[in-house]
């Protein structure tokens, strides 16, 4: 790809020259020393001389296209480049059509048909023009005066909130609405700022506001668009993590730095979330802030942050007197279990080096921090939990499930090792519904998990569950081929063991039709199959009867779904 780009871009150098012998000699000038990089200059050095308009619309596209957020479509791209910064109107006889605007590229802007959007013509382009700044001079300083302008404008000052405009009546709206903060805050001039104060006044119109709460939905709140007029212009500078809009937001009179907008969040909430830290210590420096303000949604900023793994702002909250490191929230959930689910070391080892945290803290279903980090696998979160005085590691949760059953369920070697490495650990103990560490790892085809519970002496391997559902009758249901044949090997593994209903692990394997478990089960000369038992007809007084075990999967070679549906029919043994 490399070779037929400078292979491309030279030749079209060459064929701009306009004699024959000029020609020659451009080609025996690029045959001794041009590169790619030395394509891509020359290459601009034509766009800029096509003329004024010409020149400042293919810099314009270079430019857009190579700082942009995310990757522009074809219409957010022409309808950028017809805004006027400042004007209070977007004059739609403006917007250039895409082929103006590609032959204005000299070919370094190509349309992604697949996708709908336009890229530049290599990965080597994008780093060959971020890395001369002069060509564009502040980039994201104009890209966001840009943005501002188009929010700033009649036509979008008239679009209704409900119902949402559609993307063809404003195809830049959604851009402008969601990324000119990253550009702002990248590089903040002073016009964006005035616009940026400008906006925040105007609280005839929310459309910008929705329509960047709904391109975001990644995060765990709920809009409440009645009271869109709630999240002001601190909230967004948070938001975004506008530093210099907030140190002048802050001092506005009137400033209500606690606050929750439409989404039940604070500026404080907004910053510990986005961790964006000299917001974070701007607004703490109010006399007037709560730092541990609970939302609706049961969220503090330290478990904003937590959750999200922003150390420096977590140091800066637990830092404070009136910041509760224990405090929970929805559902009973403290930072330090938020952090320990996602796995955030770091950000746990901060809360744990706090005498006053509580690392047994569970949530309302009882699992602890390290109960959940077990159950994802977070190896190296585990080791720090039990590496912490006081922490128990064999706690269940309200269901009864322990730190070893969780990672046993998901099959987390590690995670399990490390829980079995401590003595006073019971790795046989089941939970409320008999479901022991071995059961849950056979049950879900975990054969790493297994034989490590296998090579313990305190571990049954036959132990049923409330069902009486042995590891090998579920391993036999579900099919995992390996984990029966493990069981298979072991003495003190019954294969014909039925749990409460007759069905023994033949019957499971033969019911679902796993030929391979059948296969591993069939040649046992002591494997039968037990049935469950018939149920009655409606007015039959005879009582119900099992299956006899002279039934063998060897007497229906058709097939196991075959070998079940003959099973079933079978009332009594065959004439002697």
């Amino acid at each position: 790809m490399y070779r037929f780009l400078l292979v491309s871009l030279s030749i079209d150098i060459i064929l701009q020259e306009t004699t024959i012998h000029r020609r020659r000699q451009k080609l025996s000038t690029m045959a001794a020393s041009l590169g790619l990089g030395d394509a891509y200059g020359s290459t601009l050095g034509r766009i800029k001389g096509q003329g004024r308009e010409k020149a400042r619309l293919g810099m314009a596209a270079l430019m857009w296209v190579s700082h942009a957020e995310r990757p522009l479509k074809l219409d957010e791209l022409c309808h950028a480049l017809a805004v006027e910064i400042g004007s209070p109107n977007i004059n739609s006889d403006n917007v250039p059509s895409i082929g103006t605007l590609l032959s204005c590229c000299q070919g370094l802007v190509v349309v992604d048909k697949k996708a709908s959007t336009v890229r530049l013509i290599h990965f080597t382009l994008r780093e060959y023009l971020r890395a001369q700044p002069e060509l564009f001079g502040t980039a994201h300083s104009i890209i966001a005066e840009t943005c501002l302008s188009f929010l700033n404008s009649q036509q979008v000052m008239a679009l209704a909130t409900i119902p949402s405009p559609g993307p063809c009546s404003s195809p830049f709206l959604e851009y402008s609405s969601v990324f000119w903060g990253a550009h702002a805050k990248q590089d903040l001039s002073d016009c964006a700022k005035l616009l940026a104060l400008k906006l925040f006044d105007n609280h005839n119109n929310h459309t910008p506001i929705k329509v960047l709460l709904e391109a975001q939905r990644r995060y765990p709140y709920v809009v409440d668009y009645d009271k869109l007029s709630l999240f002001s212009g601190i909230h967004w500078a948070c938001m975004f993590g506008i530093v210099e809009i907030v140190a002048t937001l802050v001092e506005v009179e009137g400033c209500n730095i606690n606050q929750e907008d439409c989404t039940g969040n604070t500026p404080l909430a907004w910053a510990a979330y986005h961790g964006h830290e000299a917001v974070v210590e701007i607004l703490l420096r109010r006399g007037d802030i709560d730092p541990d303000k609970l939302d609706h949604h049961g969220r503090t900023p330290l478990r904003c942050a937590a959750q999200n793994g922003h150390e420096a702002v977590v140091k800066m909250l637990i830092g404070r007197g009136d910041v509760n490191p224990n405090r929970p929230g929805w559902r009973g959930r403290a930072p330090l279990w938020c952090a320990a689910q996602i796995g955030h070391e770091e950000v746990v080892k901060i809360l744990l080096g706090r005498g006053d945290v509580n690392p047994n803290k569970s949530d309302n279903d009882g699992l602890t921090p390290l109960c959940c980090a077990a159950w994802h696998g977070h190896e190296g979160m585990v080791k720090i939990l039990l590496g912490r005085d006081g922490v128990d590691p064999g706690r269940p949760d309200n269901r009864g499930r322990t730190p070893l059953r969780c990672a046993a369920w998901n099959g987390h070697e590690g995670v399990v090792k490390a829980l079995l490495r401590l003595g006073d650990i019971n790795p046989d103990k089941p939970d409320n519904d008999g479901l022991t560490a071995l059961w849950c790892a056979a049950g879900n085809g975990h054969e790493g998990v297994v034989k490590i519970l296998l090579g313990r002496d305190d571990v049954t391997p036959d132990k049923p569950n409330n069902h009486g559902r042995t590891p090998l009758q579920c391993a036999s249901w579900n099919g995992h081929e390996g984990v029966v044949r493990i069981l298979l090997e072991r003495d003190d593994v019954n294969p014909n063991r039925p749990d409460n209903r007759g069905r023994t692990p033949l019957w499971c394997a033969a019911k679902r039709g796993h030929a391979g478990v059948i296969a591993l089960l069939q040649p046992l000369e002591s494997v039968i199959l037990v049935p469950p038992l018939a149920r009655p007809k409606a007015g039959d007084a005879s009582p119900p009867h099992r299956f006899q075990p002279w039934i063998t999967y060897a007497s229906f070679p058709q097939g196991p779904q075959q070998f079940y549906k003959q099973v079933c029919r079978r009332r009594s043994p065959p004439p002697q």
